[in-house]
């Protein structure tokens, strides 16, 4: 035998081995010859394999003689499943390698490839018909042996893909990249199929000619992962028999009289109960016996006419087997005939128009209903905000008048938001019931939230203006100029127009008037006009900036406020003045009247100047 092909079986076998084990949690061998030398693995693999137990051997042995009486019960074993010649327990206690691997062959064979049977082949040539009919549909896929058809890896994707097309592309595959080929199969196989990987890549694809028996083990292991699924289907549906001869002529006309008084009665049925159908004004309701009535004209009345239809053929051939045999020709009893049945059905198509006009026309005065509704509280609820707009508007006298009289238009704001609600409502009904245009309004439910948000942000700016206006009435140290330009600013700020600004709020509005302050000064300076509280009041602000500009213009002041402006440089620039919000009249003043730094060209030394004006 070829070395490099009893390396191979060396490997394939003792991964075989292994995997049995497994079984059993039973410890691997490593080495093939060595580890089977004592008889004890070897026992261990019979017992897990051949499903029986082997008593009263050598668990632990030590001696020469013991791992011989081992082996001799493995190969007793063996011999009395298969027949076993040319080897000797002394052999595989040598281990002699060659018979190693003819002995693992041969229970190989039994336990894993002779119970194989296709068409009447057993072992190696049912093992190849069955890779060969599972192949034959992939053209690039020719089956002949267990060498050279499995070198490029796609008959063992397609073993895999016949059976379980959903873990690889098939037709995605390259076939002259047979190291890919083969490793995916491997990989895909051990992983989803629970096969495991017996051979290495390159046993396959690395030469010239792949060992036999290591191929085969491992694809039998492919023929017991599908045995279980791969049933054969059921040969061919059952053909229906041909329906027995024609009941008599009694039984045709009992048959067709029973059928035309199941009809009737279930016409009857129907018409009753249209004609018990209350109708009510829920949309809903109304839609659900649209569909209802729809389902019936869809089902159960197509079932009648088909019904009918029958019913008219049965009677034919009745009279045509009467008249065969010669016989009296049947009537059908008064109430059952054809004549009477088509009454029937003539009253059933009248009451259908009926009921059907009666449910289009609930449904459509639902709709005018619901437009009408929506509209009457939209139209209703655009009078009130034009109403309290108007109020507003006329607002007049002094201060605390209209303060009295704003509360009073703000209480009748606060309902308007759950009103809103209940005309969303309304517009969903009409959503609903697919009612697009209203000619009845032309206010939407945006147009009313909108209007609404107007009304409600127009008393928050007239309650603050007015209270601001209240506090500035009472500010006698500020010039009428003044109060106005921080009035302007406070409200520029006030973005929420609850006439309190936040600390962000706060902070921009001081430097929007050139008053600015360290971080750690600012947080300390607003909890103390805050009093305690998250926001500042329009009064507070007032007090405040009247605090700051009645002395803004110490020296240490003016001189921490150019530092601040200038981001503690020693200088200033024009930039930075004009950032500030400083006006452009004075910044061209300061430019003219102070010195130059010589830090860097075009700025200005703000230490020097304040030094040089005050005294």
């Amino acid at each position: 035998m070829n070395n490099a092909w009893e390396a191979i079986q060396q490997k394939t076998f003792t991964k075989w081995v292994n995997n049995k084990l497994d079984i059993r949690q039973v410890p691997h061998i490593k080495e093939l010859c060595a580890d089977l030398a004592t008889g004890v693995r070897l026992i261990q693999l019979l017992e897990i394999i051949g499903n029986a137990p082997i008593p009263r051997y050598n668990k632990n042995p030590r001696m020469r003689i013991q791992c011989v009486e081992n082996v001799n019960m493995a190969l007793e074993f063996i011999r009395r499943i298969v027949p076993l010649t040319n080897i000797g327990a002394e052999d595989i206690v040598d281990k002699n390698l060659k018979l190693v691997l003819g002995m693992l062959w041969t229970i190989i064979l039994r336990f894993t490839i002779d119970d194989i049977n296709q068409e009447g082949k057993n072992a190696k040539e049912g093992l190849l018909l069955w890779c060969q009919r599972k192949t034959a549909p992939y053209d690039q896929v020719d089956v002949r042996d267990f060498t050279y058809s499995w070198t490029d890896g796609l008959a063992f994707c397609a073993l895999i893909h016949c059976h379980r097309p959903d873990l690889l592309d098939f037709s995605s595959l390259d076939p002259n990249d047979r190291h890919g080929n083969t490793a995916l199969a491997f990989d895909i196989a051990e992983e989803y199929l629970g096969i495991p990987k017996l051979l290495d890549v390159e046993d396959v694809c690395d030469i010239s000619k792949p060992d036999e028996r290591s191929v085969m083990t491992y694809v039998a292991e492919y023929f017991h992962a599908f045995s279980t699924s791969d049933k054969v289907g059921t040969a061919g549906r059952r053909i229906s028999k041909f329906a027995e001869v024609m009941s008599s002529i009694w039984q045709m006309q009992h048959t067709y009289e029973q059928r035309v008084l199941a009809l009737m009665d279930a016409v009857d049925n129907a018409q009753q109960q249209w004609k018990d159908t209350v109708l009510n004004d829920s949309y809903d309701d109304m839609k659900q016996r649209v569909a209802d009535f729809s389902h019936y004209k869809n089902t159960q009345k197509r079932e009648w006419i088909s019904e009918k239809r029958d019913l008219d053929l049965l009677l034919g051939n009745i009279q045509t087997k009467l008249k065969t045999y010669n016989l009296k020709p049947y009537f059908p009893p008064d109430g059952l005939t054809l004549k009477d049945l088509d009454n029937i059905w003539y009253s059933l198509l009248q009451d259908e128009a009926l009921y059907h006009q009666s449910l289009n026309s609930r449904i459509r005065r639902i709709k005018e209903n619901l437009r009408k509704a929506y509209a009457n509280a939209a139209n209703d609820f655009q009078n009130q905000l034009d109403t309290i707009s108007a109020e507003l508007a006329s607002l007049d006298g002094d201060l605390e008048s209209q303060l009295n009289r704003l509360n009073l238009t703000k209480r009748k704001v606060d309902p308007l938001q759950l009103y809103l609600h209940n005309i969303e409502g309304l517009d969903q009904e009409c959503i609903h019931a697919n009612t697009e245009e209203n000619d009845y309004t032309v206010y939407s439910v945006e147009d009313l939230a909108f209007g609404l948000g107007l009304v409600q942000q127009a008393i928050q700016k007239k309650n603050a203006f007015i209270q601001n206006q209240v506090v500035s009435r009472n500010m006698t140290s500020l010039t009428p100029a003044q109060l106005e330009q921080f009035e302007q600013t406070f409200r520029h700020f006030d973005s929420n127009y609850n006439n309190t600004l936040s600390p962000a709020e706060f902070n921009a509005s001081l430097a929007s008037l050139g008053i600015f302050f360290k971080d750690s000064e600012f947080i300390s300076m607003f909890r103390a006009v805050a009093e305690g509280r998250d926001e500042i009041t329009f009064e507070q602000f007032i007090r405040f900036i009247v605090s700051v500009t009645e002395d803004k213009s110490t020296p240490q002041q003016l001189h921490d406020s150019f530092r601040a402006i200038a981001a503690d440089k020693p200088y200033v620039t024009e930039l930075d003045l004009s950032m500030c919000l400083v006006p452009a009249p004075f910044i061209d003043y300061l430019k003219h009247t102070m010195p130059q730094s010589r830090e860097e060209p075009g700025a200005l030394d703000y230490s020097s100047y304040v030094m040089q004006t005050f005294i």
